[in-house]
């Protein structure tokens, strides 16, 4: 089993800005950067630098209006001149203008300029394709119905991104729990993506036991990731992640229907004749005698000390305590005392 750490990586670098609360808010975002983006095509000769007011560097193009960057295009402006964007930051705008005249290439084999508004978002080479969010959010949306973010993270951060950049989802089956190897897995996905180029567009499915405030996926188990640079047949990369939801939607299913006979028969069968033999398999089991004695209080008020009762307690138990990793063992042994039922 591993542990995966995308997402946590994810939480931390993002802003406030840059975080939404629904994939709904989401792919409205991101239909609205593709409703009003624009591909401008110009020759490196027409391209060109200008300081407005003495305190930015603006692109122009083929002498036309003069277009703000934003931190990723210029920096794909400094690769374009060969010269460091570190270099550049400590010049002054009148400076700066004068090293791209000197610096930027002057062929004619056109350029892609990505433009939202006023802004240029990137610079690339005829070889780039380009893979809108909006169509990978549609495909997830619609292929992957009952998934949803995880809880919410440190600084409410709800596994939802999008910025200048790059997008990025973390989705998971809240109710697609399921057994596997004797112990409780559900399924869930990243997926990504960037509209200039910083990031290739990819998924990553698995199945978890847990989920941290850190966003930290906790032994996962049949990882499969793919991911494709965007070059020409980029668009192709729809139609594998496509299969690649598909099979984990497929896999989920098969798994639950297996899973609810476990759960039937769960709650069909008995732990013990008797406390005191109830007692001696829940110690069998690991668990201490004052969350032995909790769980069978609890488990009493349903009538019987079936598994499945049992289970039951010791979850509602785990979710009282304090640290994750207390609940995250708890939630372990429940799964382990379940498995008795297969």
């Amino acid at each position: 089993m591993a542990n995966l750490t995308r997402a946590s990586q994810e939480l931390f670098r993002r802003t406030p800005d840059e975080c939404f609360p629904s994939m709904a808010a989401l792919a409205e975002f991101c239909q609205w950067r593709k409703r009003d983006a624009a591909e401008l095509w110009q020759a490196p000769s027409k391209l060109g630098t200008q300081s407005v007011d003495g305190d930015r560097l603006m692109l122009t193009l083929d002498g036309g209006p003069a277009f703000q960057m934003n931190d990723w295009s210029f920096s794909q402006l400094c690769r374009l001149g060969g010269v460091s964007k570190e270099t550049v930051n400590r010049l002054t705008p009148a400076t700066a203008e004068r090293v791209f005249r000197e610096t930027l290439p002057r062929g004619n084999k056109p350029l892609q300029f990505f433009m939202h508004g006023g802004h240029v978002r990137s610079i690339h080479p005829p070889s780039y394709t380009r893979l809108y969010n909006s169509d990978l959010l549609a495909l997830v949306r619609e292929f992957a119905v009952d998934f949803e973010p995880p809880q919410k993270g440190v600084n409410d951060a709800t596994g939802l991104y999008a910025g200048e950049q790059d997008m990025f989802c973390f989705l998971i089956d809240p109710a697609g729990w399921t057994e596997i190897g004797g112990e409780a897995f559900a399924p869930g996905f990243f997926v990504w993506n960037s509209e200039v180029g910083s990031r290739t567009v990819g998924i990553e499915t698995f199945w978890f036991q847990a989920v941290c405030q850190n966003h930290i996926v906790w032994d996962a188990v049949e990882v499969v990731q793919f991911s494709r640079k965007h070059t020409t047949n980029v668009h192709e990369s729809l139609a594998e992640i496509r299969r690649t939801i598909e099979t984990l939607v497929a896999r989920r299913d098969a798994r639950r229907d297996g899973f609810a006979k476990v759960i039937q028969r769960a709650m069909e069968t008995r732990l013990g004749d008797d406390a005191e033999e109830v007692r001696k398999v829940l110690a069998q089991q690991g668990i201490t005698r004052t969350l032995v004695k909790k769980a069978m209080e609890v488990a009493q008020q349903n009538g019987a000390f079936t598994i499945f009762s049992l289970v039951d307690a010791l979850t509602r138990i785990g979710g009282t305590l304090l640290y994750a990793g207390e609940r995250m063992e708890l939630d372990q042994k429940a799964a382990q005392l379940l498995a008795l039922a297969v």
